[in-house]
């Protein structure tokens, strides 16, 4: 007897068991749970949708099972919700279920669960609470963040006086110039624009989003596996480690110097809530909250932001008609005598309604950051059961017709009324909504709103392509947050 084509025989059976058990298993757990394409055993949809551009592949599939829908990445099942109206049903309606932030393998294996962005329960509340009260207090909002952000702007038209002349990428300077906003509230200071150290950092930071963009859906599908291969989630990894270890260096030299009746920054003021808490168990005041809290800061006060100014300096390339208009608002306005301020924005309706339109249009943050539901819950006929990962896409949201016309084209006079006045839209959540909504909401449009309006009134901007040859939408490939490299001139005016 052939022993060996039994046991080839036995071991196939058992396969193809193994595989039919997962699929009846994983279709009684579909039958209610939202419509969606037929998963894969174990790969889910994954070879159904394009992982690199799933914020496309989704509003596809929304055309065919509707605005709420489920998809597998992998093994396991999310809900996605399309267009406005589900996204603020879910997060503002029903914000007390869908508040929770999913677990993301990728954050976990960089992260773990600490710090303010991808925590849950009461490490995030305490966490939120106390970043919000903190980043107020030193300015958040107020007129002291805005004379920080008029001093870096005088700090970048320096700078971009100095390549006069000349076309270049300008991204690594509004970086800086961003950069060092949030850096004045969380280390209590700003870094020169030739600090190679604080260069360094950002290019990682940069690296690390490009490369992230394109693989964290892969490594949220199957973390197990890439935990144990090689390639490019461990440069990123490694990246994170020397952006925590400058946190750390930042942390040790405010120890030194810390005075608990005079505290200079965020950092300090979390340094002396640990001391106030040291005889608590399990209070969420210790060193690995204060490290990656402050890397959370650090990052999304960076890159969201600085990527918004070159989108939007961008489209003023592609339009130089709106770029003319807007700076005759700023001379009218403003003038040449002084810097704008935030009093300003009331009194620029055409200006602001550009601004909107270029966060609208940018749509940096396509798919937002995972939601997750706190129970077992209902959610339009369909059962969602707890800790579901549920993705309230943000590019629906703001390219939905039902509250955007035409939301393919670039048109700023869909922020303004019949009589030239600025008009807000509800649908209009770049910040994403609800309780998770971007803790920095406030400081990004102050700093987005002035960087701007000071380019406009210092510079001229000319680019050498032809402005119907200009690209204004992301990189491909990138899941829509990466936009694409130009060159710029900058023609003092």
């Amino acid at each position: 007897m052939d022993f060996t084509g039994a046991w080839t025989l036995i071991l196939g059976f058992c396969v193809t068991c193994l595989i039919l058990l997962i699929m009846w298993s994983n279709n009684s757990k579909r039958k209610e749970l939202p419509p969606g394409p037929t998963p894969l055993p174990l790969l889910g949809n994954v070879l159904q949708v394009n992982i690199k551009e799933l914020h496309t592949s989704f509003k596809k599939l929304a055309k065919i099972y509707g605005d709420v829908f489920t998809v597998y990445l992998g093994p396991r099942p999310v809900v996605i919700l399309n267009g406005f109206d589900a996204v603020k049903e879910a997060l503002v309606e029903r914000a007390d279920v869908f508040s929770n932030r999913a677990k993301v393998p990728i954050a976990s294996l960089f992260i773990r669960d600490y710090g303010v962005l991808f925590s849950n329960g009461e490490r995030w509340k305490q966490l939120r609470r106390f970043s919000l009260t903190t980043l107020r207090n030193f300015g958040m909002g107020k007129k002291s963040i805005e004379e920080r952000i008029q001093e870096e702007s005088c700090c970048l038209k320096d700078e971009l006086k100095k390549y006069t002349g000349s076309s270049f990428d300008p991204t690594f300077l509004l970086t800086l110039a961003v950069s060092n906003v949030i850096c004045s509230i969380v280390f209590g200071e700003r870094f020169a624009y030739e600090d190679k150290k604080f260069l360094s950092l950002l290019q990682l930071l940069k690296e690390s989003f490009t490369i992230s963009s394109s693989i964290w859906q892969l490594l949220n599908a199957f973390p197990t596996i890439f935990r144990h291969i090689p390639g490019p989630h461990r440069k990123v990894q490694k990246n994170i480690w020397s952006l925590k270890e400058f946190v750390m260096d930042q942390v040790k030299e405010h120890q030194k110097t810390l005075d608990p009746n005079c505290p200079r920054d965020f950092i300090d003021c979390f340094l002396i809530r640990m001391e106030q808490d040291k005889e608590i168990h399990n209070t969420e005041f210790h060193f690995e909250n204060l490290f990656i809290t402050v890397l959370n800061l650090f990052i999304a006060g960076t890159e969201t932001t600085s990527n918004t100014l070159r989108i939007s300096l961008r489209v003023f390339l592609k339009y130089p008609e709106v770029q003319a208009k807007v700076q005759k608002v700023i001379d009218h306005v403003v003038g040449q005598n002084r810097c704008p301020s935030v009093e300003d924005r009331s009194k620029m309706p055409y200006t602001d309604a550009v601004i909107h339109e270029m966060q609208r249009f940018g749509n940096i943050l396509p798919l937002g950051l995972p939601h997750a539901a706190a129970e077992t819950t209902i959610f339009r006929g369909y059962i969602i059961p707890k800790d579901t990962t549920v993705f309230a896409l943000l590019d629906s949201a703001l390219n939905d017709p039902r509250y955007f016309q035409n939301p393919e084209k670039f048109d700023p006079s869909r922020f303004l009324d019949a009589n030239g006045r600025f008009k807000k839209t509800e649908a209009f959540i770049p910040f994403s909504t609800g309780k998770r909504i971007c803790l920095g909401e406030g400081m990004a449009r102050m700093e987005i709103f002035l960087f701007l309006t000071f380019i406009l009134q210092n510079f001229n901007l000319k680019s050498e392509e032809d402005p119907s040859c200009i690209n204004i939408s992301p990189l491909p490939n990138t899941n829509g947050i990466i936009p694409r490299p130009y060159n710029v001139q900058f023609i003092p005016r």
